[in-house]
């Protein structure tokens, strides 16, 4: 897939999650599962910069990188995702979804790509978890405003390999095999085993 690198970046489409599990010490990501009606993603990074004086300056400065805080507008949260994610129960004789004051979503991972003037950039957080959105709505009046829903997401790192990850990439130079699986399986590096 080497090509040309974007100048810039636009339009947010292609929102996945991957709820996943630890297995023999091994972080096992599900197959993604789509969040239709991308609207908005904001992140903010969590973490900071000290500062040791010494010598009347700045002379050494240690940063933190404890991942993002995100807010994620969707046009409806998916059912699906109110389970997984939020943790919310489906109750199958009834057909209502009930939210439990104990009960604790999976930790998944958030796919999503924007788009660029050459080819969308593909991301992946690694280590994501939901909080509960709002509740709100209008009256309706002369025209109908349909408003998204908020979801706020901490992304926090996690060890994949022999990394601390928070998020990765596609860049000009991805494959295309992986650029092309990005949405299909989470993107993990393949190391082989020693010999």
């Amino acid at each position: 897939m080497a090509g040309t690198e974007n100048k810039v970046e636009y339009g947010l489409s292609n929102v996945h999650y991957a709820p996943y599990s630890i297995v023999n010490d091994e972080i096992v990501f599900e197959t993604p599962i789509p969040i239709p009606g991308a609207v908005s993603m904001t992140s903010d990074p969590v973490g900071e910069a000290s500062k040791f004086f010494a010598d009347n300056v700045v002379y050494y400065v240690a940063k933190s990188n404890q991942g993002y805080e995100a807010n994620l507008s969707i046009a409806l949260i998916p059912q699906k995702f109110a389970i997984d994610a939020l943790g919310e129960e489906l109750d199958a004789e009834d057909g209502v979804m009930n939210e439990l004051a104990d009960s604790q979503g999976k930790p998944f991972a958030l796919l999503f790509q924007f788009e660029g003037d050459q080819k969308a950039t593909r991301h992946v957080l690694y280590n994501c978890t939901a909080n509960r959105p709002s509740i709100s709505g209008n009256t309706k009046e002369e025209g109908t405003e349909i408003a998204p829903n908020e979801l706020t997401l901490t992304a926090s790192p996690m060890k994949i390999g022999d990394k601390m990850l928070v998020k990765t990439k596609t860049t000009s130079k991805t494959t295309e095999e992986i650029y092309d699986s990005w949405f299909t399986k989470v993107y993990k590096k393949t190391v082989a085993p020693a010999p």
